[in-house]
């Protein structure tokens, strides 16, 4: 199992904060490892949304289908990706902070099932790179 977890102070508002980041579309503007971000439902956000993602991971890029499993505005979102022998997880939870901004705290999970798990070393090296510099771009795109 490979974990990144980093908060960010931003801006904006919890809400406005709640809704960049569970519109996971937007990861294509923070998160350098993703070249293609779309979302695949209709409607608001809301748990059951899709999202179409393509991250590049280790020289490859690797299309997944994130899912909102918990959609709780404007406090937390869960998203996850499932394939044969991994998941993926993403929490974001947002609290109120000064002057009208808010803390946004990513806590992001890869997980490899079966005999996959021998990786994890590896995979969490990997996942810190991509991390920090997926954090840098959140800065940004949270303080506008």
């Amino acid at each position: 199992m490979a974990r990144y977890v980093t908060e960010i102070e931003s801006r904006l508002s919890p809400a406005d904060a709640f809704d960049y980041m569970a519109d996971f579309a937007n990861a294509r503007f923070w998160d350098p490892s993703v070249s293609e971000a779309r979302r695949e439902s209709d409607g608001p956000v809301a748990a059951g949304s899709t999202f179409h993602i393509v991250s590049r991971f280790a020289g490859r890029d690797v299309p997944l289908l994130y899912t909102v499993i918990t959609h709780e505005p404007p406090g937390r979102v869960v998203l996850e990706a499932r394939k044969p022998g991994f998941v993926s997880r993403d929490t974001i939870t947002i609290r109120a902070a000064g002057a009208g901004g808010s803390i946004v705290h990513y806590d992001a999970l890869l997980e490899l099932r079966g005999a996959r798990r021998v990786l994890d070393p590896i995979l969490q090296r990997l996942f810190n790179r991509i991390g920090e510099h997926a954090t840098g771009g959140l800065q940004t795109a949270l303080n506008p």
